[in-house]
């Protein structure tokens, strides 16, 4: 019944009421209420006698299905069509009669539920208890194998020796009992840990106030919710009401949970907070932007729970972690049944947003929730993005990570192979194997009881299509400690994370007769650096001893050996083929320089021995993507070095912009191969390097600001040991920012290269701050704006289509601050000769 009314006096007779021995109506309580009541109430209800006025007995006509779907297909292996929605629903009666209804009886004379408090606001207890308060959302959303609370006013005061009622839980459009989404929570005196029961803690007048404990495996998503009254005839229940919908969500907090992380600041972090770090760029240069995953915003919740239904799990399956993240790893992606976001790696992104344009997750999800198409386009750190806002939206603690060097190994057999020709150049036609600059991924934290006891905890999901796993483009969830360890035989997935993080690099050398010699062998780079970003701040921390054992250590070799008995492939060379040049070695490095300019790389040779060598060196130079995927060489040079001994030799050679500017990719990534042949043996030296160029970065003001006085975020690294931190530094500004309240932001940047940007793209949004607002400069039409920003101020350029080298713009943005504490606001920009360009800014947000 809706809150506040009474039940209608209409009795309907149910078809499914149970006999004694006798043959009389009895009681059906919801624990034995026959199994298919559910399914009779998604066809015509039945004909019901209801009492005459004359006290005799007469037929009501059935009520008429407006909708004919409604009917059962059939099915020759079961009875109950699959449960994949959570959003469908089944008809509930609000009076289920145990038989035929005598005259005179009338619902109201017995006791009948007025209304319903399910404490469901932010600043009450159940949010609070349950750390759900953050989710704009205005329904009661809990965690499971928790208590929480509820109020129930009925007509007159509970008696508890005659009055009978529980409360039910109901999911999809076929509940079942036994499949966990018909659930009947009967009042009793004790609450026992992990199961459902319910629990009188307060009475007054009419009113009652129920605990209830949810069942630490319960089913994840939102629940439909009743309060049933028995009478000696039949059931009464309350009316279908929306505003009473539960969500239950993973308990991190819960001991008896699958996902419990037993550290609050770790909760904090993987599971709470909405702003996280994605780390990119190279081994040796790493970069790193914000990503707001934006896990509370409204609607994501929903957004989350349809790419389950989209995946088609069964609502009975979606209490168990491994299962949700091993189809959320296909669903994030649209190779296979039309998933959320559409992969796009040829720098081409027509009808569509450059990945790196996307500042957080939540467009993305609401958008797809709103179209049901791909969203085009990403790449892995914005699948990875999206992944991770799914998890942490559910309850699921996760991380985001970074692997440096990352081996995509089609036949996972822990070698990539570079072929040079018989001069020691690089063979593009034979070298199909690349080394991503870096790839990102997820953990996810949960106990894995499929698994010996031991690779619990984290767990490797990726959502980036790349390779197929059991017929679909997603990969694990894969035990972090499986994989260090080489048990590369437990689900799901291991050894092709394994062939990421581990794998060896050959350059072999193919001469005129077709016989390859292998020149070096490189086991140090796959797999270099493995990181993600730091609790409860933005600094990076260095996870790869999580992955794998030091190189070349006792550890290693064994993990090795144990991946190789459970599968992996691992080829080997005779060791009479394999005899590399040890006297002299070869490196490489590259001058830091931005984006348009020129700069400097030098080859340095280390004569070891007390021979004279000359060597003849050829450098190329390629324009990549961040995949590795060459796209064109762009360099190329070569020179012969004559090497003194015992003595070291360098060479620098100078990379002009002009040579690389017209053919750039977005993330203005580098590869560099370096081979030298030493004349008098005949033996080649051979690296490879990958260079990236530090692009500008846009900056966020306030408006109070003077223009050297930025609120920008500042970083600040520190080393200790092998790890680097990076804190944040807020600067106070003129005014302060208050909930509630108009404030405004200025986005500003100049044009650093030698070339005017076109359609010119600015994104700004910050969690709790403000939804995502964009504008457009450059195009034919002017520039445009999306969101309630202000009007562009392009200074002196007012009148121009095109941003002009050296030319500044700003863009003012006004809005109102939703939620008090420390927020971050991320701008990107995006255009057709830039990309890449990211800004951020701390503000403090005052409460009103």
């Amino acid at each position: 019944m809706h809150l506040g009314e009474d039940i209608s006096t209409t009795a309907i007779l149910s078809e499914d009421c149970c006999e004694d021995q006798a043959g009389k109506p009895s009681l059906c309580l919801p624990g034995r209420t026959p199994e298919n009541w559910h399914l009779k109430l998604h066809h015509r209800l039945p004909e019901a006698e209801i009492p005459s006025k004359t006290g005799g007995m007469y037929r009501m006509p059935e009520t008429m299905s407006t909708n004919e779907e409604n009917k059962l297909p059939l099915n020759g292996r079961r009875a109950i069509p699959p449960n994949y929605s959570n959003d469908e629903e089944n008809e509930v009666p609000e009076m289920e009669a145990f038989g035929l209804i005598p005259r005179g009886f009338n619902p109201r004379d017995y006791l009948r539920v007025v209304d319903i408090y399910m404490f469901k606001e932010p600043q009450e207890i159940n949010k609070q208890e349950h750390h759900t308060d953050k989710y704009y959302n205005p329904k009661l959303i809990v965690r499971r194998g928790q208590a929480f609370q509820i109020q129930i006013d009925f007509n007159r005061p509970y008696k508890t020796e005659t009055d009978q009622f529980w409360v039910e839980f109901l999911m999809g459009r076929y509940p079942q009992q036994n499949k966990g989404t018909y659930i009947p929570v009967l009042v009793g005196n004790v609450l026992k840990p992990g199961q459902w029961g319910a629990k009188i803690i307060h009475r007054e007048n009419n009113s009652i106030r129920l605990s209830i404990m949810s069942s630490t495996t319960c089913i994840i998503g939102k629940f439909r919710f009743y309060v049933a009254v028995l009478t000696p005839y039949g059931i009464l229940r309350t009316r279908r009401n929306a505003a009473t919908d539960t969500y239950i969500l993973f308990n991190p907090w819960c001991q008896l949970d699958a996902v419990y992380m037993d550290d609050e600041k770790e909760r904090e972090e993987y599971v709470l907070n909405d702003v996280g770090v994605v780390f990119h760029g190279n081994v040796e240069d790493v970069k790193s932007r914000s990503w707001s995953y934006g896990q509370f915003e409204e609607n994501v919740l929903d957004a989350c729970l349809f790419l389950m239904d989209k995946a088609e799990l069964e609502l009975s399956g979606r209490g168990n972690p491994i299962k949700i993240c091993r189809v959320a790893s296909a669903v994030i992606n649209s190779r296979d049944e039309d998933g959320v976001i559409a992969g796009s790696w040829n720098n081409s992104y027509d009808y569509g947003v450059a990945p790196s344009a996307w500042t957080g997750s939540v467009d993305i999800l609401l958008e797809y929730y709103s179209s049901k198409q791909p969203v085009r386009y990403g790449q892995c750190w914005v699948f990875a993005g999206v992944f991770n806002t799914f998890l942490r939206c559910l309850g699921i603690p996760a991380r985001l990570i970074t692997n440096y060097s990352s081996a995509h190994d089609n036949n996972a057999n822990l070698r990539l192979d570079f072929f040079l020709d018989d001069e020691g150049k690089v063979d593009t036609r034979l070298t199909k194997d690349s080394i991503w600059n870096y790839h990102c991924w997820n953990e996810a934290w949960m106990t894995r009881p499929d698994l010996p006891v031991g690779f619990g905890g984290w767990q490797v999901v990726d959502g980036t299509p790349q390779e197929t796993s059991d017929g679909m483009y997603r990969c694990g969830p894969a035990s972090v400690q499986a994989i260090k360890h080489g048990h590369v035989c437990f689900q799901f997935d291991a050894p092709f994370v394994y062939a990421e993080v581990n794998g060896d690099i050959f350059y072999t050398r193919v001469e005129k007769n077709g016989t390859q010699v292998v020149e070096k062998i490189d086991t140090t780079r796959v797999g270099q650096l493995i990181v993600t970003k730091e609790v409860g701040g933005d600094g990076m921390v260095d996870i790869t001893e999580e992955y794998k054992f030091r190189e070349g250590s006792d550890e290693e070799r064994l993990a090795l050996e144990t991946a190789v008995m459970y599968g992996v492939k691992k080829q080997t060379i005779q060791d009479t083929t394999y005899q590399p040049q040890t006297d002299v070695d070869m490196d490489f490095q590259a001058q830091k320089a931005v984006l348009g300019n020129d700069f400097k790389v030098t080859i340095t040779f280390r004569n070891k021995s007390r021979n004279s060598y000359t060597a003849t060196t050829y450098l190329s130079g390629n324009i990549v993507f961040y995949t590795g995927v060459t796209k064109s060489e762009f360099k190329k040079h070569s020179f012969n070095a004559k090497l003194e001994p015992s003595s070291s030799s360098s060479f620098d050679i100078v990379i002009k912009s002009s040579e690389y500017m017209s053919e750039l990719l977005e993330q203005a990534s580098f590869h560099f191969f370096v081979t030298a042949r030493i004349n008098e043996t005949g033996k080649i030296l051979a690296l490879q390097k990958a260079v990236m160029l530090d692009i500008p970065t846009l900056r966020i003001k306030r408006e109070a600001d003077s223009s050297t006085s930025h609120e920008e975020l500042k970083l600040k690294e520190k080393k200790e040991g092998e790890t680097s931190e990076k804190a944040e530094e807020t600067q106070r500004t003129k005014g302060e920012l208050v909930a509630g309240k108009e404030a405004s932001v200025i986005v500003e940047f100049t044009n650093p290269l030698k070339q005017t940007l076109e359609n010119v793209i600015l994104r700004l949004e910050g969690p709790g701050v403000l939804r995502t607002m964009k504008k457009q400069f450059g195009n034919a039409f002017g520039s445009t704006e999306n969101g309630n920003g202000s009007a562009q101020s392009f200074k002196d350029l007012a009148s121009l289509r095109r941003i002009p080298m050296n030319s500044t713009l700003t863009w003012e943005v006004k809005f109102f601050p939703m939620r008090p504490g420390l927020r971050k606001l991320i701008a990107s920009l995006n255009s057709d000769a830039l990309r890449h360009v990211y800004g951020e800014l701390n503000v403090q947000i005052q409460k009103p």
